[in-house]
């Protein structure tokens, strides 16, 4: 609990310093009057938006949608390509493509949350001493700098101090509301749903407005549910139930009765809830809480990346590994870069939460909307619960995830297109570099050849191949074709070793394989030939570890053991380049062109000692 306390709930846990200043922001487009009733209103509307969607949605429902202990929309996208086979093929592959897109969406809130949470936090500046108001763009950049050069380090070690700080951050934020709400118990009314259903039906131009700021209140809701692999579905539910639900929903009371009191406190409510001697304190405490919120994402992006690369919808990037005993710290370099460029981007461009908040909102709903589709179609295909019952509940749930998403489409000129555009960018990336793989997949086998008349071939020419001592190692991508690398020295060098492995990787739709189901060796329909076939089986959680995988084969699968200290290893790379086959549009091919040179290396990702690697070449026109 205490971990996933530092981890999943940063995000969520730092809404309250600008849920409700963004909700009653006189600077809003459509802004929402400040009234009695309102306030009301608002509050109730705030607390049953956070209990439906977080509590109901991903807590209860889509929590219990995992793969293999894994959650997430990439989880959910996996899961309908597992079922997708069994019933309704059609109605998964479009449920995927939106699933892709909601991963899309999530990119965007990767680069928006660490802007708009370090700067809400660093804002308070301005309610401690005015004067530094000027300092609040520097300071935040600054911040930002800082951390995302520290991400190569890794989060194990910081990641120990976490838990503390988010559980002093919560007690904080739940004392300061019930100083607010002793000053004006009243507010207590507004857990009733007739205050938000009265405020919605009742003021609905004004409220309907009003619910593209109350989605911030859901903000991080996904992490909940992406993070479920790191901690469990148990500890992160009774984290949620016990600490943070409570803390934020006093914060929100709190606040509530501080702006009935006096209006004016609109400006910055979360701060000025604060007793005056706590206030430098809290500043302190905030700015490190969006810190770990903007870490959270940070590090889920990198889980994104690596998960869409495994599983085709991204080229192998390269990925480091920060802690040896928790498998799901990574790094990505390239991600981390393009995330600060973004974040500081934002930060100069924007440089208020309060004009952050229009785009933030769109990435939420967004990837709300489409978990919750993705998860009723989980429901009816791998549990097989009453269509009834998923029509009731995908109906409920639905209404309210729309007309978040309707609301937030309001402020489209107002910075919602931002995260639009991120997906729709991000989305258009993914899908293209998935179909001109399949294109160049499809060519490479053909070239290729099948592997079992290559072998018939090498045994007719063996009379004039020379067989040289040692053990070969050729990498290739199944067992139905020859790898190029092996033809290439057969036909231009006339030459092959004693031991020769042919090695595929396969990436199975689960995070991670047992030991025991890690292999597979075949003969290739002889025992003495010194030719086997290994296929491995790794999880797209995983970064496969090529030697680490043939030293753990048994010598009498392999013909005899594998001289791995002074194996070769083959490597066929394929130089795109653009053609006139019409297979994509022109653009398309040059955005897949250009994303596969963004490629890591493949020594180095699949583990190879480079002194030892042989990289042969070849091109093909897409």
């Amino acid at each position: 609990m205490v971990g996933a306390l530092g981890v999943v709930f940063g995000d969520i846990g730092t809404s309250p310093i600008y849920t409700l200043q963004t909700v009653f922001n006189p600077g809003d487009p459509h802004p929402v009057p400040v009234s009695t009733e309102n306030v009301y209103g608002v509050v109730s509307l705030v607390f049953w938006s956070v209990m439906i969607i977080v509590t109901v949605t991903y807590v209860l429902l889509a929590m219990r949608a995992d793969n293999d202990g894994e959650g997430g929309i990439m989880a959910l996208i996996t899961l309908l390509r597992r079922w997708s086979g069994q019933r309704g093929a059609r109605a998964a592959g479009i449920l995927a493509a939106l699933g892709i897109f909601g991963a899309s969406l999530f990119f965007g809130d990767s680069m928006i949350t660490p802007a708009i949470s370090v700067l809400s936090a660093v804002e308070g500046l301005k309610v401690v001493e005015p004067s530094l108001g000027e300092a609040v763009v520097p300071i935040t950049a600054v911040i930002i700098v800082v951390l995302f050069l520290v991400q190569r380090r890794g989060t194990a070690a910081v990641g120990r101090v976490f838990g503390p700080i988010m559980i002093a951050w919560f007690l904080a934020i739940g004392a300061c509301g019930v100083i607010g709400i002793t000053d004006h118990p009243e507010i207590l009314k507004a857990l009733s749903p007739a205050y938000a259903a009265g405020f919605l039906f009742g003021h609905f131009g004004t409220a309907f407005f009003a619910l593209a700021a109350v989605v911030l209140a859901v903000t991080g809701a996904e992490a909940l549910y992406a993070d479920m692999g790191h901690f469990g579905r148990r500890p992160i539910t009774r984290a949620w139930l016990f600490l943070v639900f409570p803390a934020c929903v006093l914060s929100y009371l709190g606040q509530g009765a501080l702006i009935l009191a006096d209006p004016h406190n609109i400006s910055s409510p979360f701060f000025l809830l604060v007793p005056g001697w706590g206030r430098w304190p809290m500043v302190l405490l905030a700015t490190a809480a969006t810190v770990i919120a903007s870490q959270a994402v940070i590090t889920g992006a990198y889980s994104v990346t690596s998960q869409a690369a495994q599983l085709g919808y991204l080229p192998r990037l390269r990925i480091a590994h920060t802690s040896e005993s928790t498998v799901g710290q990574i790094y990505v370099p390239w991600i981390n870069w393009l995330l600060m460029v973004s974040v500081l981007t934002l930060v100069f461009a924007f440089r208020s939460s309060a004009a952050l908040a229009f785009a933030f909102g769109m990435a939420v709903t967004g990837t709300i909307t489409i978990t919750t589709l993705l998860f009723f179609y989980i429901a009816r295909a791998k549990w097989g619960t009453p269509r009834w019952l998923i029509g009731v509940g995908a109906a409920l749930l639905l209404t309210v995830d729309l007309l978040f998403v309707a609301a937030n489409l309001t402020k489209l000129v107002h910075g919602a297109w931002l995260p639009l555009l991120i997906g729709l960018t991000m989305f258009t990336v993914m899908t293209t570099w998935q179909h001109g793989r399949e294109l160049v997949t499809a060519e490479r086998a053909r070239r290729e050849g099948p592997l079992d008349e290559f072998i018939e071939e090498l045994r007719a020419k063996e009379a004039t191949t020379l067989r040289v001592p040692g053990t070969a190692v050729f990498l290739n991508r199944g067992k139905e074709t020859a790898p190029l690398a092996m033809r290439a020295n057969l036909e231009h060098n006339h030459v092959r070793h004693n031991q020769v492995v042919i090695l595929a990787l396969t990436t199975e739709p689960v995070p991670r394989v047992p030991a025991d189901q890690r292999v597979t060796v075949d003969g290739l329909g002889y025992a003495d030939d010194g030719i086997v076939h290994v296929t491995a089986h790794v999880g797209y959680m995983e970064t496969p570890d090529v030697p680490g995988i043939l030293a753990a084969l048994d010598p009498a699968s392999t013909e005899g053991p594998l001289q791995l200290d002074e194996a070769s290893y083959f490597l066929s790379t394929i130089e795109l380049r653009r053609g006139a086959a019409p297979t994509m549009a022109p653009w398309r091919k040059r955005l897949f062109i250009a994303t596969s040179y963004i490629t890591a290396d493949a020594a180095e990702y699949f583990g190879l000692p480079r002194d030892r690697t042989v990289i042969m070449g070849s091109h093909i026109e897409v």
